[in-house]
């Protein structure tokens, strides 16, 4: 169950990012990536408060479940610290998937 919640959320062209309600990291994250211009519907936030299934799914699939759990397209990037690291190539990242105006 928790693969499908989290397959039918991440998109080719989007970024979405799987957050918790009161993680510093996940709105670190979320203030970073609304920075860029992004397209209608391709910056994607949920709250998987409350969901360890899909962090335990993470975790078997990713290597971590901690979050914010970044996917750039059908790409997990990682968390915050990853994000930060890749700021030079993120609007590179994001133009190659179509997510930028």
């Amino acid at each position: 169950m928790a693969d499908r919640y989290v397959n039918s959320r991440i998109r080719d062209n989007r970024v979405t990012l799987f957050v918790k309600d009161g993680c510093p990291y996940c709105r670190n994250a979320i203030e970073m990536l609304k920075g860029y211009n992004f397209m209608p519907g391709c910056l994607q936030v949920f709250d998987i408060t409350g969901l360890d299934n899909v962090q335990d799914y993470f975790q078997q699939t990713t290597g971590q479940r901690t979050v914010p759990r970044v996917f750039i397209g059908r790409h997990c990037i990682g968390g915050l610290s990853d994000l930060e690291r890749m700021r030079g190539k993120l609007p590179m990242m994001l133009q190659q998937i179509g997510a930028l105006k």
